[in-house]
């Protein structure tokens, strides 16, 4: 396929500079074989030489053959007053082996004076010779211009001669950068127009989002004449972060017409993102456009009336386009389409206009109001449900459950809990210790079903989060629990709320293994 645009994706360089990622040499190989398999025209690995890591990513990444992409090196211009056949950086960009080089060099004046120390002609010498020099032997060059911006507003035509030095020399791509974050799209746009017409060749872009505007800016250049767009997975970067790649791509692709992508690939976006997001530890941005969870999700009563009848109507693709998937809310703000359409993603058969439909309706709104919410529970909303509509089978009854916790100045502490249920005919009383009330709790209900339901031993708790309702009630206060479960599968969300803790937990934890034995049931 022949791209109308370049990716060039930096997140193993740039993307590894934001607060908070730290990529590992095993890492930083396995993204850049999901980078390529994803069919990203060009892989910025790091900085030879400029830290061990990535001196070991390099040697490592020579026995790797590429089927898609092109692995960049990165680094900067010869130094002032040094020749480039003698300049340590340049050599360990060639001593990386890569097919193509990376560089970055001044175009601001400013920059060049107070940061090089050097003179404005020695700037432009360093560009032509760097450039030059790794051309003649035998790699793809592509230039990055820094402060491209902010260089052409002091000094248009000292700008432009940087640009102009590094294609007569040979540069591949000559890449307008906004270092800085704060350029608005129509100067962007401006400046990308200029330098097409007067450096001639392709024209790339590379943009910050410290603005809010590396999306925007990135699409205003190429928009301009740029055919060459760098940026990073999620976005990660230095302070606000770069351009985002899994914004950037569909855009091109799907709104401006750019193809960049077969559409088979364009259906993994979503996919590649979580992935990046799992290898670097992050929480996923739930309201990222195209790839976030709630991108395609539909909570207002009006809005998801109109989507059953009209699924354009309220999104702008259909979201299987980029691998994500519709998801229709309940809550307080629902009408009677969202919980038939709930139901149906859950395979429950469920008329609009149907007295249960009413009730489930009625029975959220009274919920939500005393400060449930089941947006993110989806296990907890089938369940009601299931009781609604008669479908759910009596698994286990509580009869009582009692938490202890004692604490001896020079001893360890104790917390215990007590469970008793009825099964059936029969009941059941257990004991069991934890390192905390809920813990406790949860290990006296699990063992009070082992003997019944087996089948549970691979349930485990995977993640619990506490929040207060009504915190002008001070201690007094309801207080929310969403508990997140899996058995090593699948993962399902529950919710309890109450002014004392434990029993909000309870609800939660006790709809959790109800979920559980019930899917069970239902497959």
């Amino acid at each position: 396929m022949n791209a109308a645009v370049q990716l060039y994706d930096t997140t193993l360089r740039d993307g590894s500079q934001a607060e908070g990622i730290h990529f590992s040499t095993a890492d930083k190989l396995h993204l850049a074989a999901r980078l390529d398999a994803f069919g990203v025209h060009y892989i910025e690995g790091g900085w030879p030489g400029s830290n061990p890591k990535d001196i070991e990513f390099f040697e490592r990444a020579k026995g790797h053959h590429f089927q898609n992409a092109r692995l960049a090196a990165f680094g900067s211009t010869r130094r002032a007053g040094v020749a480039v056949e003698e300049d340590p950086q340049v050599r360990l960009l060639l001593e990386a082996q890569t097919p193509v080089v990376t560089i970055y060099g001044k175009t601001s004046l400013l920059h060049v004076r107070e940061v090089l120390r050097t003179t404005p002609e020695e700037n432009l010498a360093m560009i032509a010779d760097t450039v030059s020099y790794l051309k003649s032997q035998g790699r793809e060059v592509i230039y990055d211009a820094e402060h491209a911006f902010d260089g052409y507003k002091e000094d248009p035509a000292y700008a432009m001669a940087c640009l102009q030095a590094a294609r007569r020399a040979g540069a591949d791509v000559v890449v307008l950068c906004d270092t800085n974050g704060g350029s608005l799209p129509g100067f962007v746009a401006e400046v990308t127009r200029a330098a097409v017409a007067q450096v001639g060749g392709a024209v790339g872009i590379h943009t910050h989002d410290d603005a809010g505007l590396g999306v925007a800016n990135a699409l205003a250049a190429v928009e301009a004449g740029a055919v060459h767009v760098q940026g990073t997975a999620n976005g990660y970067g230095e302070r606000t972060g770069n351009c985002n790649l899994t914004t950037v791509i569909p855009n091109l692709q799907l709104k401006m017409g750019r193809p960049v992508l077969p559409p088979e690939k364009l259906a993994q976006l979503r996919d590649l993102s979580l992935y990046i997001d799992e290898t670097a530890n992050q929480r996923p941005n739930p309201r990222a456009p195209f790839v976030g969870q709630a991108s395609f999700a539909h909570k207002g009563g009006t809005h998801v009336n109109a989507v059953n009848k009209l699924i354009s109507s309220y999104e702008h693709i259909a979201p299987e386009t980029v691998g994500n998937v519709r998801r229709i809310l309940v809550g307080e703000l629902s009408g009677r389409t969202n919980v038939m359409m709930k139901a149906r993603e859950l395979n429950l058969s469920l008329d609009e206009k149907a007295p249960e439909t009413r009730e489930i309706l009625e029975t959220i709104k009274r919920l939500e109001n005393e400060g449930y919410e089941f947006e993110g529970a989806d296990a907890s909303f089938e369940l009601l449900a299931r009781k609604a509509l008669q479908h759910h089978p009596a698994f286990f009854s509580l009869i009582e459950y009692h938490v202890s916790f004692r604490r001896r100045p020079d001893g360890p502490e104790d917390c215990e809990a007590t469970v008793k249920l009825s099964v059936g005919e029969e009941k059941t009383y257990t004991v069991a210790e934890g390192d905390g009330p809920v813990n406790a709790l949860d290990a006296a209900l699990r063992e009070a079903l082992r003997k019944f339901y087996p089948q549970i031993a691979p349930v485990r708790l995977t993640d619990y989060k506490v929040r207060i309702v009504d915190s002008s009630s001070g201690t007094g206060a309801k207080v929310r629990v969403l508990i997140e479960s899996t058995d090593g599968e699948t993962a399902w969300t529950t919710v309890g709320v109450s002014a004392n803790i434990i029993e909000a937990s309870w609800i939660a934890l006790r709809d959790a293994l109800e979920y559980f034995l019930l899917r069970g049931e239902a497959v």
